[in-house]
């Protein structure tokens, strides 16, 4: 911060907040908060005050917590129980029993201190995945981890402090930090504006071009909709960009024929992999660009996009069965108070290295670039955020109308979902079950944790076991149609989202 002090740090709707006041600001907090004060709740809106509880926590030693404040209240008060946090920085998490430290609102006049000196083990923030029990799991992230990772992706990234990066991704995921700490640790600026999530294209390309964007750091998902939009008005993507990163699910092939058939040649479009337990980015490659490997034929419905090559500081293995392991400095500490869990994903070899079970199977091209080639569980990722079907299932299971449920991942209209085959106990409604699980959803859990179709059935399909297969019954009822018939209900879609 102390290297351009006077030049942008953050932009919000146009307004400017320099290198110097932003180090004010963060040593008032970090004296505010006290010696190493564990871990910190802050409300994960998309303004300034957000950074500066962010980097605020980390110079007090502390431990970052996003909580969403649109989260149902009992998934908040889930959240925080599980990391034991007791104290929230800003106040618009209305949670009871919740102390609340208040952001330093002037750059003048304010105490400050020298950033706390910690340990490379001391985590530096908690984030949360889902997990098959019904509740999150709190990935432990440590210092080392992300210093290794922001180091490698400044370099990836390309960045100059003549750079201007949008603040994109939600708060509350990992994918934020890719945009915030490469950016604010080499001098560039970063930008924060609502027209980044008005949900219109064309003003989200004006303000890109108003804004002078130079890097785009978005979801597979939202870039593939973003494409179709360009192809379709026959427009150009604004001529300050030079670097679009893209992750969180797979590249579509057809999306990346119509990329390369727009004016995009200047432009850099890199793939990236990673996960919550391995810090941000692990993996990368250019598919289209002046740097990417030349191609012998386009891209075409079918191929198989790359997920890229290890990073300088990212350790790979491929096992036996085809899954991806990640070991190095990057590695998470585990999840907090779950040593069960833990165990089943890290472990630690001989040498001491720390490796992750990323439960995704892959190949390696003879170029040593990866193709990721599916799961070995049955998570599946929607809107780019990894989700366990397990979890929802759990909470389904918890309704008393119901019997039994399958939930599992599907592609619908293009977009990958989560739906749910709900099988009734023998007093329901099976006529409106589908309503009322929808509701009972929206109070306990995210948006991205209800299923976009919830059909009412009247029987899964088992395993020789006799355990639920959720793919046979996938198959089963999605073969039917609705699955309108008797002691059935309708399919309900869920609106679309960005």
């Amino acid at each position: 911060m102390r290297r351009y002090p006077e030049r942008p740090a953050i932009v919000h709707h146009g307004d400017a907040l320099t290198y110097r006041q932003l180090d004010e600001l963060v040593r008032t907090l970090a004296h505010r908060l006290g010696t190493g004060p564990g871990v910190m709740a802050v409300p994960a809106t998309h303004t300034p005050d957000t950074v500066v509880a962010l980097l605020g926590i980390l110079a007090a030693g502390g431990a970052y917590c996003p909580v969403d404040p649109a989260f149902p209240p009992q998934r908040q008060r889930d959240m925080l129980a599980s990391v034991g946090c007791r104290t929230a920085v800003g106040g618009s998490l209305a949670q009871p029993g919740l102390r609340v430290v208040e952001l330093p609102g002037t750059t003048t006049g304010q105490e400050r201190n020298e950033p706390e000196r910690t340990g490379p083990e001391r985590p530096a923030y908690l984030l949360f995945t889902s997990g098959s029990t019904g509740q999150p799991k709190p990935v432990v992230t440590p210092r080392r981890a992300i210093s290794a990772a922001v180091g490698s992706l400044r370099t990836l990234f390309g960045l100059t402090a003549e750079d201007r990066v949008l603040q994109f991704a939600s708060l509350n995921w990992d994918t934020c930090f890719e945009e915030i700490l490469p950016t604010l640790t080499g001098g560039a600026a970063l930008v924060l504006d609502r027209d980044a999530h008005s949900g219109s294209f064309p003003r989200f390309l004006r303000l890109v071009e108003r804004e002078r964007i130079g890097v785009l750091d978005l979801p597979t998902a939202f870039w593939h909709e973003l494409v179709l939009h360009l192809a379709e008005e026959r427009l150009a993507l604004p001529e300050c960009v030079r670097l679009l990163v893209i992750g969180g699910e797979a590249a579509n092939p057809a999306r990346l024929a119509d990329w390369a058939a727009l004016d995009t040649g200047r432009v850099r479009l890199l793939n990236t992999y990673g996960s919550t337990e391995t810090t941000l980015i692990t993996h990368a490659v250019d598919l289209h660009g002046p740097l990417a490997a030349a191609r012998d034929r386009p891209w075409t419905a079918g191929d198989r996009v790359p997920i890229g090559r290890a990073l300088p500081h990212v350790y790979e293995r491929i096992s036996e069965q085809g899954e991806l392991l990640i070991g190095g400095p990057a590695v998470a500490l585990g999840y907090l108070g779950l040593p069960e869990a833990t165990s089943d994903r890290f472990g630690e070899d001989a040498e001491g290295v720390h490796w992750y079970r990323t439960g995704d199977r892959v190949s390696r091209a003879p170029d040593g670039v990866l193709t990721h080639q599916g799961r070995l569980d049955g998570e599946f990722k929607v809107r780019g955020i990894r989700v366990d079907p397990a979890e929802v299932e759990a909470h389904l299971a918890g309704h008393p109308g119901v019997h039994a449920v399958a939930v599992t991942g599907a592609t619908l209209a293009g977009r990958s979902a989560l739906v749910a085959y709900v099988v009734p106990r023998a007093a329901a409604a099976a006529g409106t079950l589908g309503a009322e699980l929808r509701t009972y959803l929206r109070d306990r859990v995210p948006g991205h944790l209800v299923p976009s179709r919830i059909t009412v059935v009247p029987e899964l399909v088992l395993t020789a076991s006799g355990k639920v297969d959720r793919a046979g019954s996938h198959r089963l009822h999605s073969a039917r149609g609705t699955g309108a018939g008797p002691g059935t209900g309708a399919q309900l879609p869920e609106p679309a989202h960005h």
